[in-house]
């Protein structure tokens, strides 16, 4: 039996492949060790082009629809710089925003907390004993019970104490996290200003990764990568958009019917649950559990009416207002969009709850495509519904517009080099 070359060759990569599993698997503790000692070293290059990504959606904003008129020379040269600049001072306006308003009300409340403590545990111990002087039967039930042995003084000293303790166990967490942002303050500089280097020269970036992909892969293969590279940006970048914009909705709302209800600390809460809700389907409880803490110090009735109010306002931003806004943002119908977030949230928690919304919009859009082509080339009843005239004419345009710039950034493979004749 012969083998082709091409047959050697695979064998040879095969059994090369296995080698290095195998030695993997063997020295898993050391492979392990040194995977966490890379990603240690590219962790800031990694959270800057994450950083980039997320400015380059609001200086994108600035550069195409509020500074997109200003054209020339000097023009192209100075909007990418005042863009970004633009796009950094909107950014730390929105957190200077929610940081004032939520921390300030914070500590304030915390202080209040630690003053209003003693009066709280003193207004349990009178109706207790007032229970007990009106309800003497209750008495009788507790030594049935025999619970009679139970020094009620003791359990209610050591819940103060616990109360008390808790409380300087919230300081002390504050203070180490507090200190771990600091010893982070380093590698978020450098996240931050490779973050601005990759913004600031994004497209000789993008032509560099283009160019790298022509010159090693087959055309096909190169051209399949962008596409699928330019509907993941599409996405992911609609779908911040989107989730931002939802939890603006958010934040208003329970801003508003707080102050219709006259419930405190309206603005505050509503910030927090606003910014809380950046997190899909889950932030905002978060922001609730903090806006109930804070009123039941107040009053506990009003803090019961705001659980409720949240558990009101959380269906109806669930169930019509997220599926619609975010589901529209990234080209998913609402049913999807729930999908996404419960496959997501079970198998990676709130990151995959962060990301699969996105993902699985640009699996559907792939699928979507080939599905279609398929039909179309069997000629299949239904293959051009109206309804589906509207998607399939953005993914037309959409793959016009990449083989058109691929095509523009494809070196000359017949002479050997680029338009330029330089090499990336």
């Amino acid at each position: 039996m012969e083998f082709s070359r091409g047959k050697i060759r695979q064998i040879r990569h095969l059994m090369v492949l296995a080698a290095l599993l195998i030695l993997a698997l063997i020295y898993s503790e050391k492979v392990f060790t040194g995977i966490a000692f890379l990603f240690g070293i590219i962790s800031p290059f990694l959270a800057g082009g994450a950083m980039a990504f997320v400015l380059n959606i609001p200086m994108r904003a600035f550069e195409e629809k509020v500074l997109g008129l200003w054209r020339g020379k000097r023009a192209e040269k100075a909007k990418r710089p005042l863009c970004l600049v633009l796009a950094i001072v909107s950014l730390a306006v929105v957190l200077a925003v929610v940081v004032g308003t939520v921390v300030p009300q914070v500590v304030a409340t915390a202080t209040e907390v630690g003053r209003k403590i003693p009066v709280f545990t003193e207004r349990v111990v009178e109706e207790l004993n007032r229970l007990v002087r009106d309800y003497p039967e209750l008495t009788k039930r507790i030594d049935e019970l025999e619970l009679t042995e139970i020094n009620w003084d003791s359990v209610l000293g050591s819940v103060i104490d616990f109360l008390k303790n808790g409380a300087g166990d919230v300081l002390n967490s504050t203070v180490s996290v507090a200190s771990g942002i600091i010893s982070g303050i380093v590698n978020m500089v450098i996240s931050f200003i490779f973050a601005l280097y990759v913004l600031a020269q994004k497209e000789r970036l993008a032509d560099q990764g283009r160019r790298i992909l022509w010159a090693y892969l087959p055309e096909a293969v190169s051209a399949k990568i962008l596409e699928v590279c330019s509907l993941l940006y599409k996405n992911f970048s609609s779908f911040i958009t989107g989730q931002c914009l939802e939890a603006v909705i958010l934040g208003t709302m329970f801003v508003v019917t707080m102050s219709l209800f006259r419930m405190p600390y309206a603005l505050m809460v509503g910030v927090l649950i606003a910014f809380t809700a950046l997190i899909p389907i889950v932030g905002g409880f978060i922001g609730c559990a903090v806006g109930a803490f804070l009123i039941l110090i107040d009053n506990p009735l009003q803090a019961l009416w705001f659980v409720i109010l949240f558990l009101v306002l959380q269906q109806i931003e669930g169930n019509l207002i997220y599926p619609k806004v975010v589901g529209n943002s990234v080209g998913l119908h609402g049913i999807w969009v729930l999908t996404a977030v419960s496959v997501g949230g079970s198998l990676f928690g709130i990151s995959g709850m962060l990301f699969f919304i996105p993902l699985t919009s640009s699996g559907y859009a792939l699928l979507r495509e080939s599905v279609n082509e398929r039909n179309a080339r069997r000629r299949l009843p239904g293959a051009g519904r109206k309804e589906n005239q509207k998607e399939d004419r953005d993914v037309v345009e959409t793959k016009k517009e990449e083989k058109a710039a691929a095509a523009e950034k494809a070196p000359e493979r017949k002479s050997g080099g680029t338009k330029n004749g330089k090499r990336p």
